[in-house]
């Protein structure tokens, strides 16, 4: 593929002066035009990859234009293709839409209002194709589990973990919550010589002491109140493997005492044993808590601490791993796709730059949500728009109610302004479905994908 493809704009339509209008308007902006009037022999020398979009008309003799865009797209699916038509109706914008028509433009038309098209399709085909890199990045990435990332901040720490990984040692992974300790801690495992064998992982704050240490350690039947069985303790359980202490400055000074004893001899007691067990587990821990701070107040034995920090890994804060955010982004839609069933390829420039510019205070868990949120209710969307994530983040919304709107800037903008709010409302109570949104509206569904590309609702 040359560059000089990439700016280069297909056009079929049946009437030579249509042909040299589109080419007198778009050579001046410096797009290449080739036009056919021949539908036929236009799908004859189509290449893939050699245009940045197609633009045909609909009614033409030979091949009509939902054949062309059909034949067309099948042989280049990621291509935006403009229809025009003077005979719009509503069946004819569905099947050009469900053909996989980017836009649809109703003659006759004023030449600026065919440029925002164009610039809109080629807009997408550009942010597409930066989907498509950042997917391709995610592939060639030296994996490390499935931790997605390469900012100087996280390479570091991975750089780190990778080294000890084979080594049979206590490390500590610290780093505010959401930050992916837990995928990191999987990893150091994956990447051991106990990868065969089990990986557990345990919240020390999500239970009471007493529970806590039954859970980790087991019990006989009968040694408290409700122990009809014996049970064996997760540390039995990932024996020959890792168990992950989550939380680890939550743990209670008297189960801190049982682990360092463990720590140091490899054996444990079940509660209401006499006689100790011994089990081959590496111990990894996690913390969002500051240990040293916790050692000082005496709420975290400072022996512990040593023989748990033997390596300390510090996960960075997203909002430290800027560049790592579009990778995550599109990991996370790839993800909720094939949960959901979901089509979406891309996220807007506008959502991309808000995503990048968000300060994240739940970081990678608190993104995963938002993208997981947007698939969620997002119907048919292919695109993530900055409108459709922002409801979904707690962002507060300015009403248009006359009793609180301030007249300010002019009627065209106030239009506008009403009009922006009013479909972002449509779409979320459609669930994004444009043609329920159609009828609810009681609009043209051309009409309609002519607001949502006007105010970038998609």
């Amino acid at each position: 593929m040359t560059t000089a493809y990439k700016t280069e704009i297909l056009v079929i339509d049946d009437e030579h002066g249509l042909c040299t209008m589109l080419e007198a308007i778009l050579g001046d902006l410096g797009y290449q035009i080739e036009a056919f009037t021949d539908p036929v022999k236009a799908v004859k020398s189509f290449e893939p990859d050699r245009y940045s979009m197609v633009i045909t008309d609909i009614k033409m003799p030979g091949m009509n234009g939902i054949e062309v865009l059909q034949k067309i797209k099948g042989l280049d699916p990621e291509i935006p293709v403009l229809v025009i038509t003077g005979y719009a109706t509503v069946e004819l914008s569905i099947q050009a839409l469900r053909s996989g028509a980017f836009d649809i433009l109703t003659k006759p038309f004023e030449p600026e209002e065919m440029l925002n098209r164009v610039r809109n399709a080629l807009r997408h085909n550009e942010l597409e194709e930066e989907n498509r890199r950042l997917r391709k990045e995610i592939r060639g990435q030296e994996q490390f589990g499935e931790v997605v990332g390469k900012s100087p901040e996280l390479l570091n720490v991975l750089d780190t973990a990778r080294k000890i990984a084979g080594r049979d040692i206590p490390v500590t992974i610290t780093g505010e919550s959401g930050t992916g300790k837990e995928l990191v801690a999987n990893a150091i495992h994956n990447y051991s010589k106990r990868k065969d064998k089990p990986f557990i992982a345990i919240n020390c704050g999500a239970l009471p002491e007493a529970l806590l240490e039954s859970e980790l350690f087991g019990h006989r039947k009968g040694a408290f109140t409700g122990a009809d069985q014996d049970k064996r303790g997760l540390l039995e359980v990932a024996d020959g493997g890792t168990l992950l202490l989550d939380e680890v400055g939550n743990l209670p000074v008297d189960v801190q005492k049982a682990l360092l004893r463990f720590l140091q001899e490899q054996e444990f007691y079940r509660l209401g044993e006499t006689s100790p067990t011994r089990v081959d587990v590496r111990i990894l821990a996690a913390t969002n808590a500051d240990l040293k701070e916790e050692m000082i107040a005496g709420r975290f034995r400072d022996d512990l601490y040593y023989r748990l920090a033997v390596v300390k890994l510090n996960m960075p804060p997203l909002r430290k791993r800027k560049t790592d955010i579009p990778l995550l982004a599109v990991q996370f839609i790839d993800q909720f796709n094939k949960e959901f069933g979901t089509k979406v390829k891309s996220i807007s420039p506008r959502a991309m730059e808000y995503l990048i510019s968000y300060d994240w205070p739940g970081n990678i868990r608190e993104l995963r949500n938002v993208i997981e949120a947007t698939l969620a209710i997002g119907g048919e969307t292919t695109q993530i728009s900055l409108e459709s994530m922002q409801r979904l983040m707690d962002v507060e919304e300015q009403s248009v109610s006359a009793e609180n709107y301030v007249i300010e800037g002019s009627y065209s903008d106030a239009l506008a302004h009403f009009e922006h709010s009013y479909f972002v409302k449509l779409l979320a109570k459609a669930s994004g479905n444009v043609e329920v949104a159609a009828q609810m509206a009681e609009l043209n569904i051309a009409t309609l994908y002519r607001k949502i590309k006007k105010y970038n609702l998609r």
